[in-house]
């Protein structure tokens, strides 16, 4: 088949008397008719990925009880092309078929019928073998580089709409219908370790519902990394006695948020000018207009675990800021407990504000297969959620091990155009296949480099 296209460029140049306008013309010609041309192909970077990190085989030998005798799909691998082609941008099951069309590169991918019937097939216990999978290609991650200095697990939940009747669908407190999923991420890395599914009236503060997305992020945490200080840090949210004496008993710390309430109010009040410490940036450098000061002392926290502390920020707001019923005096008010023992009080307040990072985690989730869970079944859903999680996964590993400067800082919407979106050409020479890149895309070289870094990483001989 062949289209003509007629481009047309035209520049103004106006003077004092006329406007003159030169016009040139281009003929594109359009075949198809191409052969060893692949679209995407910057998305094998993850495919590779996945399998050199162990996360291929894993999956494959978590779903080996469901795969049926005469299966022509390892619906292991399945689940591997879906993460893939949900970190490629795909928010559907039909947006497997980017990489079905592309056979040369990514082999054969299941058609929509058999992915969902790989779904169908995923039940609690192969969501835990799923989970495990995941834990031990973050392992092989951590052992090939990814490894934190620190390690801060952040707790949020956030709202999932649903724009038709889905189990467990529910209006929620803004309004809307739909899910109110609950979620950790690893605050230093950004890599996702824990999502509960939860209808949309499922309450904020529910303490079983923290404590179970809790005990899967440490599932995820290699075991040798268990024995190093970790901190759990919530919202006010997470400011239950249940939930932190569940933090006390796994031997983790605490920073969540604490309501500004009458008793708060008046400590604060009670703190004198010398008592408030100057808050600190990102940078360590002073936050003007910002103050923190600390009220263990000046309230009964004998409710709470033994060293329990309670800090309270002041800040002059940016205009337009909403104030709280008990802010006063121009300041708005905030409040966090702790357990932490940095006697640094500013450093602690920057470190519970740090929490705002969860909040571009979630943004990222959305923008990789969680703006919408597309399946009527509150199960299958469920699985979708592992999915999502996989393909963040997988996102964050490639920037922290394959990438460098700006493209590793990048979000997925940026990644996907400049690398994973790329055109290539298949070729073939005896024995030896090469994917080549246009030399005049910008991120060629980059993504080029990419692999290079990925193929120099040890490959996973099991799952």
């Amino acid at each position: 088949m062949r289209m003509r296209f007629t481009t047309t460029h035209s520049q103004d140049q106006e003077d004092t008397r006329k406007v003159k306008t030169q016009t040139t013309s281009q003929t594109v010609e359009v075949r198809a008719d191409g052969e060893g041309l692949v679209s995407h192909a910057g998305a094998f970077l993850l495919v590779e990925l996945s399998d050199r990190l162990g996360l291929t085989a894993g999956l494959s030998e978590a779903m080996a009880p469901t795969r049926e005798r005469r299966s022509a799909h390892n619906p292991g691998v399945v689940l591997r092309d879906l993460a893939v082609a949900v970190a490629d941008g795909g928010d559907c099951l039909t947006d497997l078929g980017v990489l079905r069309g592309q056979e040369a590169l990514f082999g054969a991918v299941a058609s929509q019928t058999t992915a969902h019937r790989v779904i169908k097939s995923i039940d609690a216990v192969a969501r835990e073998a799923i989970r495990a999978a995941r834990a031990k290609a973050l392992e092989r991650a951590w052992d090939a580089g990814a490894r934190p200095q620190t390690i801060t697990l952040d707790i949020d939940a956030s709202l999932v709409g649903a724009h038709s009747e889905k189990e467990h669908a529910a209006g929620n407190y803004k309004g809307g219908f739909g899910f109110h999923p609950l979620l950790c991420y690893l605050s230093e890395t950004g890599e996702p370790l824990a999502a509960v599914l939860r209808p949309g009236n499922a309450g904020a503060n529910t303490a079983a519902d923290h404590f179970e997305v809790l005990q899967l992020a440490l599932e995820q945490l290699p075991q040798a990394d268990l024995g190093r200080e970790i901190l759990a840090r919530a919202d006010i949210g997470g400011r239950t006695h249940a939930f932190i004496s569940d933090c006390r008993q796994a031997g983790i710390r605490f920073s969540v948020g604490y309501g500004v309430d009458e008793r708060v109010r008046e400590a604060t009040l009670a703190v004198s000018e010398s008592a408030w410490r100057q808050a600190i940036d990102a940078e360590g450098k002073e936050r003007e207009g910002a103050q923190v000061a600390e009220l263990t002392d000046r309230l009964d926290l004998s409710a709470w675990p033994e060293g329990t502390r309670l800090i309270v920020r002041r800040e002059r707001p940016h205009p337009g800021a909403q104030f709280q019923v008990f802010d006063s005096e121009g300041y708005r008010h905030t409040a966090f407990i702790t357990d932490q023992g940095d006697a640094d009080i500013a450093a602690l307040e920057l470190r519970h504000r740090r929490h705002a990072r969860v909040e571009d985690s979630i943004r990222v989730a959305k923008e990789t297969g969680m703006r919408n869970l597309p399946f009527g079944a509150f199960e299958h859903n469920q699985a979708w959620l592992e999915i999502s999680l996989a393909a963040q996964a997988i996102l964050r590993w490639s920037a922290l091990l394959c990438l460098e400067g700006r493209l590793a800082l990048a979000e997925p919407k940026r990644v996907r155009q400049r690398l994973l979106h790329v055109a290539g050409r298949i070729v073939r020479s005896g024995r030896r296949t090469a994917l080549r890149l246009p030399r005049s895309w910008p991120w060629a070289e980059a993504l080029a480099t990419a692999f290079a870094r990925l193929r120099a990483l040890p490959i996973a001989l099991s799952p």
